[in-house]
């Protein structure tokens, strides 16, 4: 406690101050959204954000804040998205305790070390529901891909060789579809959940 006091640590802040992600669609991807990571960290605690993080380039954040509006979150980030940026991203947010449940209920087939498959964690943005999301896309290729909803999270795993062939990719990308989703790998969300 006095180590807290003397170094300007307030415990009963700390205790108060809750674990979020933010993950931003569509950035940095061949040329287009750039955004800086700097600039992005800097953006989020001007929004009075705290312990701010990034990873990699593609629009991962991690941060603190006592409140817990979880969607007010969203539209404060796409506000100063579109402010300093002068860009319209959509903005997924969720509690870091949140993403370690999903992740703790993965399939068994999903995130292992297989090095053939492809793992990736859809998270549907809402008021966007798997039931929608799911009768746009339709069924998997059982043959090619499976995927498993759980909360608002799809497990999806394909075959890197044979993924052009599968129903879920190119439909993930299409202009009706991919603004209602924002898809990380396994290893990212693995990743930013033990950041």
């Amino acid at each position: 406690m006095v180590y807290a006091l003397q170094n300007g640590f307030n415990l009963e802040e700390s205790v108060s101050m809750k674990r979020y992600i933010a993950f931003l669609r569509g950035i940095n991807i061949s040329g287009k959204n750039k955004i800086s990571m700097a600039e992005l960290k800097r953006g989020f605690e001007e929004l009075g954000f705290r312990e701010v993080k990034t990873y990699l380039n593609s629009g991962n954040v991690i941060f603190s804040s006592d409140g817990d509006m979880v969607e007010g979150f969203a539209n404060q980030m796409e506000g100063m998205l579109k402010s300093q940026f002068g860009l319209d991203i959509p903005v997924y947010v969720i509690p870091k305790e949140e993403l370690e449940d999903i992740l703790r209920n993965a399939p068994g087939w999903w995130g292992n070390d297989d090095k053939e498959i492809y793992d990736n964690l859809i998270f549907i943005m809402p008021p966007a529901t798997f039931a929608e999301v799911f009768e746009e896309i339709g069924k998997p290729k059982e043959e090619l891909e499976k995927i498993k909803a759980y909360k608002e999270a799809v497990f999806w795993s394909f075959s890197r060789k044979d993924y052009q062939k599968t129903n879920w990719w190119s439909k993930t990308a299409s202009a009706n579809i991919s603004k209602k989703l924002t898809i990380r790998t396994a290893n990212t969300a693995r990743k930013i959940v033990g950041m």
